[in-house]
């Protein structure tokens, strides 16, 4: 009777503390809830570490996994629209991750003091979500930096710190709430209880009043860059991939003939906007019909620049492939596809970027070396091309010589990277041009959570930004993260602005994810001193 109480008792614990973590995630949730999330799973662990019981290791996993599964379901089920298979892999091996960090923290509760344990779970979390946006299976959605997305006036200071600033704060008060309610229990001194709290409380609004003085001090900006953003609303299952580029062109045209004149300079369209059939042959562009279209178009005006997303392809005959990211279409003919941002004007060639940053199994098989000779080339159809894309390994900026501006096309998925897009900044983008392609997932909070994501990109590197998604939602975001104008899901039309431009660098484009670099040195340090159980108190 007594074990079935306990086990009812941790499952709860476990359950509670995946539903905090879930019911905290942006963008319909309570963000304050992310500085307790994790308290009832950091009991239940170091419960089980006190607890006379065998297989204690595997009651971790247990109930560490459930807490994990239920704030990977919550917050990312949406996946399930675009594939069922996508869905199912992300959210079990997901959290199949966090549970491990979790075994990792209750073994080092048995060979390091209990400050040094805590120390060596929140380096390990950091280092596994930095590791988590470099390997093949990245899926960095649930960084717990991205939980505060929704509350831009919290976190000015991610200019500084990036996202992992973010995740520090949010562990360093779970394990403090956590402690203060251990030693309240413990102790019959409630004034030192009060005094925790306090303190706890002024770890909370310290951050705070940084970044309102941050945003009190805010620095203005002269130069701007006059843009029109394109919502097609083209349905990506059943139209976007039947409709001819030369039909795209002109819908395009249609919706923006009546705002435009000399001094616009820039009209965005979505990722692959342009995708008639397999796309065009990268080699052959220049002399594509497409090309001569939009320069006929574009050369009406002095300083319009047009950017969009296009799918491209490159061929080879022969016996050897084009590079490790070629697809064997049948003997002796190799393909490479691209999803691809081009930028066209009237003066400058037109220039390409190749997207880097992939969808783990909808653009690129992950660990392509091993799994291809066991499977075959398998991807998840998410319509068009059915096979890996091949990514660019330097970050391109697109420059306009006629107006002095730099913008960084950014595609999609590679917008939720911090360090990644900071590579742009550093190569003199001035803004922020995002083209996506979110109808994928429906009208669920994939989406929205994409564009939320959005702002902590806008901070960290103060740049502004102009995105455009195929169904929604196209928004202009100033430097601070605050949308300025916005374009809803499932519409039709345009956003017209001018947006301010910024050539300054931040503390963050300078030193990149410094604190994630310092949690893997006192992770390997931790880890040395545990294996060698010396310094267990």
């Amino acid at each position: 009777m007594e074990i079935r109480l306990k086990m009812r008792k941790n499952i709860s614990l476990s359950i509670f503390s995946g539903l905090l973590l879930g019911l905290s995630w942006p963008t319909y949730g309570f963000t304050i809830l992310l500085f307790i999330g994790l308290v009832p799973l950091l009991k239940l662990i170091n419960s089980i570490n006190t607890a006379y019981t065998n297989k204690k290791y595997i009651y971790v996993f247990f109930y560490s996994y459930l807490t994990f599964f239920i704030w990977n379901i919550m917050t990312t089920w949406w996946i399930y629209n675009s594939s069922s298979f996508g869905a199912i892999f992300a959210i079990l091996c997901n959290s199949l991750f966090y549970s491990i960090l979790c075994i990792i923290y209750y073994w080092s509760l048995r060979r390091l003091s209990k400050l040094s344990s805590t120390i060596f779970f929140i380096a390990i979390w950091i280092s596994f979500e930095k590791f988590h946006l470099n390997w093949d299976f990245t899926w960095p959605w649930l960084n717990l930096g991205n939980g505060f997305s929704e509350k831009i006036y919290w976190i000015q200071w991610y200019e500084y710190t990036g996202i992992f600033g973010g995740t520090l704060w949010i562990l360093i008060l779970n394990f403090g709430f956590y402690n203060l309610i251990e030693f309240h229990k413990k102790t019959i001194n409630k004034s030192a209880s009060i005094i925790r709290l306090f303190k706890l409380l002024i770890l909370i609004l310290l951050p705070l009043l940084i970044s309102f003085f941050i945003l009190k001090n805010k620095k203005p900006l002269k130069q701007k860059a006059n843009i029109i953003l394109v919502q097609p609303n083209i349905d990506p299952y059943k139209e976007k991939y039947f409709t001819t580029n030369t039909q795209n062109l002109k819908l395009i045209t249609d919706l923006v003939n009546d705002h435009l004149n000399d001094t616009i300079d820039y009209i965005i369209a979505p990722e692959t906007f342009f995708s008639e059939g397999n796309g065009e042959d990268i080699d052959q562009l220049a002399q594509s019909n497409l090309l001569r279209l939009i320069y006929e178009f574009s050369n009406q005006y002095k300083n319009l620049n047009i950017i969009s997303g296009i799918q491209l392809f490159k061929i080879k005959y022969g016996k050897d492939p084009i590079n490790q990211n070629s697809i064997l279409i049948k003997e002796d003919f190799w393909a490479n596809f691209y999803n691809s941002a081009i930028q066209i004007n009237n003066k400058d060639n037109y220039q390409i970027y190749n997207k880097s940053k992939f969808v783990p199994g909808v653009e690129m098989m992950p660990y392509k070396s091993f799994f291809n000779p066991l499977i075959g080339d398998f991807m998840i159809d998410l319509g068009g091309t059915v096979s890996s894309r091949t990514p660019q390994k330097n970050r391109l900026v697109f420059t306009n010589s006629n107006l002095n501006i730099s913008t960084a096309p950014i595609i999609c998925y590679e917008s939720i990277y911090g360090s990644f897009l900071t590579e742009f900044t550093r190569k003199g983008a001035n803004f922020f041009t995002i083209i996506t392609n979110d109808g994928w997932w429906g009208n669920t909070e994939g989406h929205k959570q994409l564009l939320s994501y959005s702002k902590l990109r806008a901070i960290e590197n103060r740049r502004s930004i102009a995105r455009s998604a195929n169904t929604g939602i196209s928004a202009f975001i100033n430097i601070y993260g605050e949308i300025e104008s916005i374009l809803d899901y499932d519409k039709k039309g345009i956003l017209k602005r001018s947006l301010f431009l910024n050539d300054e660098i931040t503390f963050y484009v300078k030193y990149g994810d410094f604190i994630a670099r310092f949690a893997v040195f006192f992770s390997l340090i931790l880890l040395s001193i545990a294996l060698s159980g010396r310094f267990k108190a």
